[in-house]
């Protein structure tokens, strides 16, 4: 990554990022070398690094999202709404991603392993190989 490619995307982000990193309140007053290496030094989670990578989020709130999701299931497993297949919390981790609701899908659960792998088989196009 270099600073013109940074400079390109977001001009503004990347004028935060040194503000905010080393204090530089115009980077443009640098020597160049020194402003590409300062540039090259910012965090993965600096405002422009992610913009570059499509980073919805950084991964801290990413790991604390899932965490969230899977003690909201857990709970939710044990509860009168998961008997009836009804209520199951929607995922943080999805709507910081911007997928629609939050859910990911329906939460199906099956009575025995032969249950699970028949309908296993079934969405894998009838591949049923017996483990």
């Amino acid at each position: 990554m270099t600073l013109a490619a940074m400079l390109a995307i977001d001009a503004d982000a990347l004028t935060c990022d040194m503000a905010e990193t080393y204090g530089v309140l115009d980077w443009h007053t640098l020597p160049l070398p020194q402003a590409a290496v300062l540039a090259a030094g910012l965090r993965e989670t600096s405002r422009i690094r992610m913009k570059m990578s499509g980073a919805k989020s950084d991964p801290e709130t990413m790991l604390l999202a899932a965490i969230t999701d899977r003690l909201g299931l857990l709970l939710w497993q044990n509860s009168e709404d998961a008997r009836h297949g009804r209520g199951c919390p929607p995922s943080v981790f999805n709507l910081l991603l911007g997928i629609e609701g939050g859910q990911s899908g329906p939460v199906t659960g099956y009575n025995t392993p032969e249950d699970y792998e028949a309908a296993k088989a079934r969405i894998l196009g009838g591949e049923h190989n017996g483990h």
